[in-house]
């Protein structure tokens, strides 16, 4: 009964044990047999710090059954090893958890300088625009200024040429006037001057008469 039970507590034990993982301990190297003795044949030596996945334990003879990282099965002894990775392990795998601290704290530095830059270059560029949109709304008030004059301008231009056309159309009408005065003038002049002929025609003509007249007058005398 007392072997029964002690077969059912191991049964518990191993099976208890097949997820757990251990690894070697401080000794530089130890080694995996074959079988649970010393006199079992040597499959390979494992260094310090290798995981071992723990297949079966005999806590009677202190071997351990373990699952190497190549696949290989074999029997180390128990007390080469520990729950944990060997110190100098853990204190080489923080080391380098530090140099890669390090190392991304100094890539962060870098990129923090190079954000501080670009901040520094982006509020310049910044500004340069902020100067360069009131320029160009100052330009853009000045061009609809500019605008506005030259629409009076044109509105003065177009009456000007309104008043041009205008004072053409009258010059024309007074030139048509003047002409139909200067060719009435003429016809006048024209007429006098025939009148004035006629009319010395005419006295010609009379005073010879007269004058004939008179003396046949004082020759009957």
């Amino acid at each position: 009964m007392k072997k029964l039970l002690a077969l059912l507590c191991l049964c518990l034990f191993t099976t208890g044990a097949q997820a757990q993982t251990l690894y070697v301990s401080d000794q530089l190297e130890i080694q995996l047999r074959s079988g649970a003795s010393l006199q079992h044949r040597i499959l390979r030596m494992l260094p310090s710090g290798t995981a071992l996945e723990v297949l079966e334990v005999d806590q009677a003879e202190g071997w351990t059954r373990v699952r190497a990282p190549s696949g290989v099965d074999g029997w180390v002894l128990s007390r080469f090893l520990m729950p944990e990775r060997a110190a100098r392990d853990r204190l080489a795998a923080a080391e380098q958890r530090v140099a890669r601290l390090e190392q991304e704290n100094r890539q962060l530095n870098v990129t923090i300088r190079e954000l501080r830059g670009e901040k520094e270059s982006v509020a310049k560029e910044r500004g340069e625009l902020d100067q360069t949109s009131r320029q160009l709304a100052q330009e853009l008030e000045e061009i609809r200024r500019t605008a506005s004059s030259a629409l009076a301008l044109d509105a003065e231009n177009k009456e000007l040429k309104a008043r041009v056309l205008g004072a053409e159309r009258e010059i024309q009408t007074l030139q048509q006037e003047n002409a139909r005065l200067q060719d009435r003038t003429a016809r006048d002049w024209f007429m006098v001057g025939a009148g004035v002929i006629v009319l010395g025609i005419i006295i010609g003509l009379i005073i010879p008469r007269l004058r004939f007249r008179r003396k046949s007058s004082w020759g009957e005398l």
